[in-house]
C-alpha cells in the first residue's frame, strides 16, 4: 500500500506491490479487451532482454516481477540517453505538472464558469495554491454531474493529466491534498461530498468510468493504469484511514483496463496491426494466387478505412456495450 515517502525513490509503483494485493490486479492492468490478449510493448527499448521483450510481444506478469521488477520504471527514473532516444523514436515529452494544472484549470473554468475552482496558478513560479474550501457548484449544476463529466486525455503517456502522484519531468512526489489531474480533482469532490465507504465507492466507481486515456506503447500504458489505481487507493485511505477491500480495487483496475487503452491515436487501431504490403495466397477460379494486400485507410489516410483491428471502449451507462471508438468521432 502507499507509503509516506517523498521524492523520485517513492514514485516507482512496483507491480510485485500490486500482485501482493490480489493475485488478478495486474493481470488485469495488463488485459487488452479488444484484442483478447495482453498489452504489448510496442516499442524496442527492451529488446536486448531477450525475445520476450521484442516489440510486438505480449506483456506477461512473469517478465515484469520478482528479479524483473525494475524492467518498467516512470520516464524520469530512465537514463539521459533513454529518455532521448524516445523523444526521438516516439515523439516522448512529457509535460510540468504545472501546465497540466494550467490547461486542467481552462477545463474547469469553462465547466463551471469561473476561475480559480481547485487552485489558483501562480504563473511565474510555476507552483499553484489549493482553494481548501469545500468546492461551491454553480446554479444547475451538482457535484454528482461533474463526477459524471467525460474526461480524456490522448496520447497519455504515464497519464499526467488525468493523475498527479509526481512530476513526471522532475520525479518530484505531489502530496494529496496539492494534486492536480482531472480524475484527481473528481475524487476530492467524492470525497467532500459523500461520508459512507459504500457511497464514497459507488460515486468513484463512476468518476473512473467516466474518465479516458489512451497510449501507443505498452510500458507507459501500464504506468497510466498503476498510477490511476494506486490514485484510488490513497484517495480511499486519506478518506477512511485504511486500505480499500482487494474486490472493491480488483473493480476499478478492471475499469481502468477498459478506460485506458493501447491505440494509435491517428486511426484509431491496435498499434501495428495495419497490412500493407503482406502478401497473401488465395484461391480463385484460376487456382492459388498470390495477393499483396494494402490497408486503404493508410493509403488514403481515411481513418474509417483500415484494416487494423480497431480498438474497443466501454460505454458504461449504455448497459456496459462495446463500441469502437472511432464511431464516437464526428464526421
Amino acid at each position: 500500500m502507499p507509503d509516506k515517502e517523498t521524492g523520485p525513490a517513492c514514485i516507482d509503483i512496483r507491480e510485485d506491490d500490486l500482485s501482493a494485493i490480489s493475485p488478478e490486479v495486474l493481470e488485469t492492468l495488463l488485459r487488452d479487451h479488444t484484442t483478447g490478449k495482453n498489452i504489448f510493448w510496442a516499442t524496442h527499448d527492451y529488446e536486448a532482454l531477450g525475445s520476450a521483450y521484442d516489440y510486438h510481444s505480449e506483456i506477461l506478469p512473469e517478465l515484469i516481477t520478482g528479479e524483473h521488477g525494475m524492467v518498467i520504471r516512470p520516464r524520469v527514473l530512465k537514463t539521459k540517453t533513454e529518455q532521448t532516444d524516445r523523444a526521438k523514436d516516439m515523439a516522448e515529452v512529457f509535460t510540468p505538472s504545472w501546465v497540466c494544472n494550467a490547461q486542467n484549470n481552462l477545463v474547469d473554468e469553462a465547466w463551471f464558469g469561473r476561475k480559480d475552482v481547485f487552485n489558483a496558478e501562480d504563473s511565474e513560479k510555476h507552483t499553484w495554491q489549493t482553494n481548501v474550501e469545500k468546492i461551491v457548484f454553480p446554479n444547475g449544476k451538482t457535484w454528482k454531474d461533474y463526477v459524471r463529466a467525460t474526461r480524456m486525455e490522448m496520447a497519455c503517456g504515464e497519464a499526467p493529466y488525468l493523475v498527479s502522484r509526481y512530476d513526471t519531468t522532475t520525479g518530484d512526489s505531489i502530496p494529496l491534498a496539492q494534486r492536480i489531474g482531472l480524475l484527481d480533482r473528481k475524487l476530492r469532490i467524492v470525497s467532500e461530498n459523500t461520508e459512507s465507504s459504500g457511497d464514497w465507492l459507488d460515486w468513484a466507481q463512476v468518476a473512473y468510468k467516466n474518465t479516458y486515456g489512451f497510449e501507443w506503447q505498452g510500458d507507459n500504458l501500464l504506468l497510466a493504469r498503476e498510477a490511476l489505481l494506486w490514485t484510488f487507493i490513497e484517495y480511499y485511505q486519506a478518506k477512511f484511514g485504511k486500505a480499500p477491500l482487494a474486490k472493491s480495487i480488483n473493480y476499478i483496475a478492471y475499469i481502468i483496463s477498459w478506460n485506458i487503452w493501447q491505440m494509435d491515436g491517428l486511426k484509431g487501431v491496435v498499434p501495428d496491426s495495419c497490412c500493407n504490403g503482406v502478401t497473401e495466397r488465395i484461391q480463385t477460379l484460376f487456382g492459388e494466387e498470390e495477393h499483396v494486400v494494402h490497408c486503404p485507410g493508410c493509403q488514403q489516410d481515411d481513418i474509417r478505412r483500415h484494416n487494423g483491428t480497431y480498438c474497443l471502449i466501454r460505454d458504461w451507462g449504455n448497459d456496459k456495450k462495446k463500441i469502437r471508438f472511432i464511431d464516437l468521432m464526428k464526421g
